[in-house]
């Protein structure tokens, strides 16, 4: 039994995500606790024989065992074909469908695999819902281990608290690269395209939390249903 509260609105925003898969398509799998509910209905729609013919393109080590166990076949890894639609989830979510992402400890994979994807469609519950990207949740930003107290040094220059993540048994997180985890609580960022032209710029920083401009869809799961949003311009099918 989940003590997620709002696990019920997660699974029916993931789950709406998963029917818009079509027979025949490349589909970027999302991890955490909101995209596996989606992955999950992809799995059952396979078995159940009306979607054919799909492969998934994991965003983590962990997301590609859950495809596995699902029967969902998976492109290898270094991606040779191009990415029709990616479901995920996100931390947070701004008005313009900007996001924070990362807590699942994924975000430079979730990245490379948003960027590649002609559509890329954030499942949510409305408790993810944010007026300014930081309101509500720290930054992940993953460093190399060289010289990571170099990197927090630097972060906490930029105004943010920095905290090493942690794994289950209390030793720093890894990522799936064998990376850190910043956490960094900067409050609201007011221009998170500048800050994120800092962090993109500084040797040592893989990869930010911030999705700007990259997700084409917000699915959003709340008390009096589900949302479907869309960026101006983006492709609906």
């Amino acid at each position: 039994m989940t003590h997620d509260p709002h696990a019920a609105l997660k699974q029916a925003a993931a789950e709406r995500a998963a029917d818009l898969v079509q027979s025949g398509m490349v589909v970027g799998l999302g991890t955490g606790s909101t995209a596996i509910f989606a992955t999950r209905r992809i799995g059952a729609r396979l078995q159940q024989g009306t979607l054919r013919d799909i492969v998934g393109f994991p965003t983590s080590k962990a997301t590609a065992d859950a495809a596995r166990a699902l029967h969902i076949p998976l492109l290898d890894e270094d991606c040779p074909r191009a990415i029709d639609l990616t479901i995920d989830g996100a931390d947070e979510v701004d008005p313009q469908l900007d996001l924070i992402k990362g807590g699942g400890g994924a975000l430079l994979r979730e990245k490379i695999v948003a960027e590649a994807s002609r559509r890329e469609i954030i499942v949510v519950d409305e408790s993810k819902l944010s007026p300014v990207l930081g309101t509500h949740c720290a930054l992940p930003i993953e460093v190399i281990p060289f010289g990571w107290r170099s990197q927090a040094r630097y972060l906490e220059s930029l105004g943010a608290r920095v905290v090493v993540r942690e794994g289950p048994d209390h030793a720093p997180f890894r990522t799936d690269q064998g990376n850190l985890v910043l956490d960094c609580a900067f409050g609201p960022i007011a221009q998170p395209a500048a800050l994120a032209r800092q962090l993109a710029a500084r040797a040592g920083l893989v990869e930010h939390g911030m999705f700007l401009g990259i997700a084409t869809d917000l699915i959003v799961a709340g008390t009096d249903g589900i949302r479907h949003l869309t960026r101006p311009g983006s492709p609906t099918t």
